[in-house]
C-alpha cells in the first residue's frame, strides 16, 4: 500500500484553493490529481485539516470481540477444550468463526493455551 502524500503538500494545495485558485488549477500547479485536490478541500472544509485517514491496522477483530463474553464462558466451562471444539460449540450457538480467528483472539488477550506444563530447565554441564 502506498503512503499518503505529505501534510505540507496537502496544506499548500488547500491554501491555494482558499486564495481563489480553482481545484484543477491548484492540482496542476502542485502536480497532484484533481480528485485529490477536491478531496483535500472537502476535508479542510469538514474537519478543519486535510489530514490523511489512518491506513492499515486490524479491521476484523471487532466482530470477534463482540462475542468475547460467550467465547470466555465456553472456555472457562471447559479449560481443556481445544480450539476446534470451541469453534464447534460456538457454531452450535450460531456463531461462525474459524480456528485461526480463535487463536488470534486468545493471542490478542495474552492467553496461552498450552495443554501441558512447561518443561523443567535443563542443567548445564560443569566446565572443567
Amino acid at each position: 500500500m502506498g503512503k499518503p502524500l505529505s501534510m505540507d503538500l496537502r496544506e499548500r494545495v488547500v491554501g491555494a484553493i482558499s486564495q481563489g485558485m480553482s481545484r484543477r488549477a491548484a492540482a496542476a500547479r502542485f502536480g497532484v490529481s484533481a480528485a485529490s485536490a477536491v478531496r483535500w478541500a472537502a476535508l479542510q472544509r469538514d474537519q478543519g485539516k486535510p489530514a490523511a485517514k489512518p491506513q492499515g491496522g486490524d479491521t476484523r477483530s471487532a466482530t470477534t470481540e463482540a462475542k468475547a463474553a460467550r467465547i470466555w464462558a465456553l472456555y472457562e466451562a471447559a479449560p481443556d477444550i481445544t480450539l476446534a471444539e470451541l469453534r464447534e460449540g460456538l457454531a452450535a450457538e450460531g456463531i461462525a468463526v474459524a480456528v485461526s480467528t480463535l487463536w488470534r483472539f486468545f493471542a490478542r488477550h495474552g492467553h496461552t493455551r498450552k495443554k501441558r506444563p512447561a518443561m523443567r530447565a535443563s542443567r548445564t554441564a560443569p566446565t572443567s
